[in-house]
């Protein structure tokens, strides 16, 4: 394949096809495929998606070989400092810092539209006890499409009846209401409604963790903490949530189906559920009397099935920045009386370890956001299995800014094609002739 300054050149036996470059405004460059197999007869093969593009986006970028990831072309590390996390949800979502007068609108229809409609309330008294937060958060999602049908048409287009704004705060604010009181349906706790005086973040904490006999103390370096950890799980490009919520809103099924789909991709523990598996691994390396060189053998081993979980990604080939920001806040909170955990001494052990072994190293193997997240969740009360819940409330406007900006482009549908490896061609055998030779 041959390149020039505006497009490269296929070339197959005598067959010669000039594809368009298109420049990315980060220096990168993709190759415009769009019509190749209406002229070429050609698809193309890429398991996982490693080197395909289905949109242009202008929410976020990662540049994996540097260790960089902006918002809007703002530096994670700028935002995850100064900002918080509802100014940075309003960045993303509309493309700009907001001016105080629009920060306060986006904050009163935050408060304003936090309440979950009281019949979906009466859902919570039929689900089990012990069911999984993420099961609950999906279905209640899902659910709001039944008790705010008057945003969408059955196309899942808007009517009108409801202003796109107030659609898109309802969700971020609902949202750590109905993860709040999973919590507490799993606790056996009665719920515990929004505050209209509290703001986002301590809002969610004081549902979470107050209740009629002991009241919930707001600390404010806890409230900072949570702005930061849903800060930096804000947006990450296209991966594997993001995708879904574009594919199946590539449909024009309506926001709240899109972003429940986004939910269950969230599930997984190859993506947001890594933050629980890595609190349980260093639960087991407690448990087992395991040593950190036992640990890192065992992950070296291909004959063995066991995983290092947090440590490696699919785009960096460096320290997750996000990782960098988590691990000095563990540093100084983790390690005074207080806050003492033993599961931060193991893993500054296997992370010092990590970055010294040359297994880890020649394979661009470093720790990422769920190595420490999860630590720091654990510092704020949450238990382990509402980790990936809270991935999900940080992740929301990440997914509704690229959901919008989806719906706002010519984008079609999305259909992904295949390379069929089935049988040619085969006849219908009737029952009583199978089996015969």
């Amino acid at each position: 394949m041959n390149e020039n300054e505006d497009s490269v050149e296929l070339r197959y036996k005598d067959h010669v096809k000039q594809l368009k470059i298109i420049q990315g405004t980060d220096g990168n460059k993709a190759v415009d495929i769009s019509n190749l197999k209406q002229e070429t007869g050609f698809i193309t093969y890429d398991p996982g998606y490693q080197n395909t593009s289905a949109y242009k986006s202008g929410i976020s970028f990662v540049d994996g070989e540097k260790g960089i990831l902006r918002y809007r072309g703002i530096p994670i590390e700028e935002l995850a400092t100064k900002s918080t996390f509802v100014e940075t949800a309003y960045l993303l979502i509309y493309g700009n810092l907001p001016e105080k007068k629009e920060l306060h609108t986006f904050s009163r229809h935050l408060n304003e539209y936090s309440l979950l409609h009281e019949d979906m309330v009466h859902f919570f008294h039929n689900i089990p006890q012990h069911a999984h937060p993420m099961a609950t958060l999906s279905m209640m999602v899902n659910g709001l499409s039944i008790f705010y049908k008057d945003a969408f048409d059955l196309e899942g287009e808007f009517t009108g009846k409801e202003p796109l704004d107030i659609t898109i705060a309802r969700l971020i604010s609902i949202i750590r209401t109905i993860a709040a009181f999973s919590y507490k349906k799993y606790k056996g706790e009665p719920f515990v409604y929004p505050r209209p005086d509290l703001k986002y973040c301590a809002n969610f904490l004081n549902m979470m963790f107050s209740n009629p006999v002991n009241p919930y103390e707001i600390a404010d370096e806890d409230v900072k903490l949570l702005n930061i950890l849903l800060t930096v799980h804000a947006d990450h490009e296209q991966n594997c949530s993001t995708s879904t919520v574009k594919l199946v809103g590539s449909s024009r099924v309506n926001l709240y189906a899109s972003i429940c789909s986004g939910i269950c991709a969230l599930w997984g523990p190859l993506h947001g559920g890594a933050n629980q598996k890595v609190i349980e691994m260093l639960y087991n390396i407690k448990r087992d009397n395991l040593t950190i060189k036992d640990v890192l053998e065992k992950a070296k081993r291909k004959s063995e099935p066991y995983r290092l979980m947090g440590v490696g990604h699919r785009v960096y080939k460096t320290f997750d920045p996000r990782a960098k920001i988590l691990k000095d806040i563990c540093a100084t909170r983790l390690t005074n009386d207080r806050r003492l955990d033993p599961y931060f001494e193991i893993a500054l052990e296997l992370e010092h370890s990590i970055l010294k072994d040359d297994y880890f190293i020649e394979r661009n193997l470093y720790p990422n956001v769920d190595f420490y997240s999860g630590l720091l969740y654990r510092s704020l009360g949450i238990p382990t299995n509402m980790f990936t819940v809270m991935f999900a409330i940080g992740r929301i406007p990440g997914w509704i800014a690229q959901w919008k900006e989806m719906r706002d482009s010519t984008s079609k549908i999305g259909r992904p094609r295949q390379v069929y490896v089935g049988n040619n061609l085969d006849h219908y055998v009737p029952l009583d002739l199978r089996g015969q030779k």
